[in-house]
């Protein structure tokens, strides 16, 4: 294996990582919904008061250990770098954070701009480092692993599953620590329609995006890392 692509594959897939990020701040901050994969590390730090980054980092780490469950002796000990790329996602989520501080456009047309903002940052970051071809973040990686479990069922079908479940999850988790009221009145301050506004179009919304955003990534990104500009949408 060439040395040099293979510290470019790992180059593109960490930049993809610290994109994604900001698209998470970006969608954190515009108190408009969380995409499916990050609303439960962001209900449970509203509910701890724990980084968000170190609640990603912990819920990432649940999803390897699922992972390790479902597959059993299939699990690759290589499968386990999840939780160091994990680490790294969830350190740049908290420093993201730390650089955009609170951060918000003005008015609600301003928030909805940076939701659209966080759709095509998270779009980037996800296609940056899907194109590398090296691991992948934990919560395709458990998808992928009840897939192959399941059998019948497609990636994707499986995906909205798991993404309905994760959303589900977090508003039960919000509804049974954080109380009647603070539900009523929105995981982040805001109504409670605007949270699911949010999270829904972030579930819809990255998948959209990324169609056209790969065709201007994978490219170059493979070019540089395997000598080829073939790309394969996922």
């Amino acid at each position: 294996m060439d040395g040099r692509k293979f510290c470019c594959r790992i180059l593109f897939y960490v930049l993809g990582l610290f994109v994604m990020a900001f698209g998470v701040t970006f969608a954190a901050n515009s108190n408009l919904g969380m995409s499916p994969v990050n609303s439960i590390p962001a209900v449970l730090s509203a509910i701890t008061n724990i980084e968000m980054g170190t609640c990603v980092i912990l819920i990432f780490s649940l999803f390897i250990v699922a992972q390790i469950l479902i597959k059993r002796r299939e699990f690759r000990l290589i499968d386990l770098t999840q939780l160091i790329f994990s680490t790294i996602f969830g350190f740049f989520v908290d420093f993201t954070n730390f650089l955009m501080g609170g951060f918000c456009l003005p008015t609600v047309a301003g928030r909805v701009v940076m939701m659209l903002i966080s759709l095509v940052l998270i779009a980037i970051g996800v296609s940056a480092y899907v194109a590398t071809d090296l691991i992948n973040m934990p919560m395709e990686g458990m998808t992928l692993a009840i897939t192959q479990a399941v059998k019948d069922k497609t990636f994707r079908q499986v995906k909205v599953v798991v993404d309905t479940a994760t959303v589900v999850i977090a508003l039960v988790l919000s509804l049974v620590f954080m109380g009647m009221i603070q539900l009523n009145q929105g995981i982040t301050g805001y109504p409670t329609s605007l949270v699911f506004v949010g999270t829904i179009v972030s579930a819809v919304g990255v998948g959209t995006v990324m169609g056209p955003v790969q065709k201007v990534v994978l490219p170059p990104i493979r070019r540089i890392c395997f000598g080829s500009s073939a790309q394969t949408v996922q």
